[in-house]
């Protein structure tokens, strides 16, 4: 199985991607949406954050005000940091659950969507890594108009994330974003046969298909041994 990262920063089209491979057939595994449900009230991360946070971040309904933990935690580091902590394992466990689901689909090629890929080491797992990048310029000015917020407050959302020129340094493919959306579907289609080619002879035996060989070929073997044995 071939487990690809996809990441990004925030406002860099990193979901647009996403949203294309899904639309290309490929199963998406997205952290955000896991996040979104670890979140959810009464849930472990919930009592967790909620009892680190306090019950200020909370809606009238007991949901958490996503708005308001967002502005805590992006303007204090130490508690960007202890957010990340609280969570982590529970979005580490749901993004395992969500590939297990998949392996056991039989699925080849999954795609990882994970906006702290490299931050959360889960990059390790993943090849090839795909970067969705553009300039720091494009990204400050995507980032105002889609949430409509000042210059500073979008700045300091991004200065809150790994800088995306290391991001793309560390990437086995890049995508640029900076131009139109259609420049971006052209971009995406000449990756493709890069995350589409045959799978290794590793990816293979971690295959579900892989794994029932494996197994087929020792109980194979343990019967063969078994009849040689009883012949002796």
């Amino acid at each position: 199985m071939r487990i690809i990262g996809l990441t990004g920063g925030i406002a860099s089209g990193k979901s647009t991607v996403s949203s294309l491979f899904k639309a290309n057939g490929f199963p998406v595994v997205d952290a955000d949406v896991i996040a979104r449900d670890v979140l959810k009230k009464d849930s472990g991360g919930w009592r967790k954050v909620v009892s680190a946070f306090g019950e200020d971040i909370l809606l009238g309904n007991g949901e958490v005000d996503r708005a308001k933990l967002g502005q805590i935690v992006f303007s204090d580091p130490s508690k960007r940091q202890l957010l990340n902590r609280l969570l982590a394992p529970y979005i580490s466990y749901g993004i395992f659950w969500e590939v297990f689901k998949l392996w056991m689909k039989g699925c080849k090629i999954i795609i990882l969507d994970v906006p702290l890929l490299f931050e959360a080491k889960m990059d390790r797992w993943t090849n090839p890594i795909i970067v969705v990048w553009i300039e720091p310029e494009t990204q400050l000015k995507r980032l105002m108009v889609r949430d409509r917020t000042s210059a500073q407050d979008a700045q300091n959302r991004i200065n809150a994330q790994m800088p995306l020129d290391l991001k793309r340094s560390k990437a086995d493919i890049v995508i640029d974003n900076n131009g139109s959306l259609e420049d971006l579907n052209e971009n995406f289609k000449k990756i493709l046969d890069q995350v589409t080619k045959p799978l290794t002879w590793t990816e293979f035996w971690l295959s579900r298909q892989g794994a029932i060989v494996a197994f087929i070929s020792i109980l194979t073997g343990v019967l063969g041994c078994k009849k040689l044995l009883a012949r002796i």
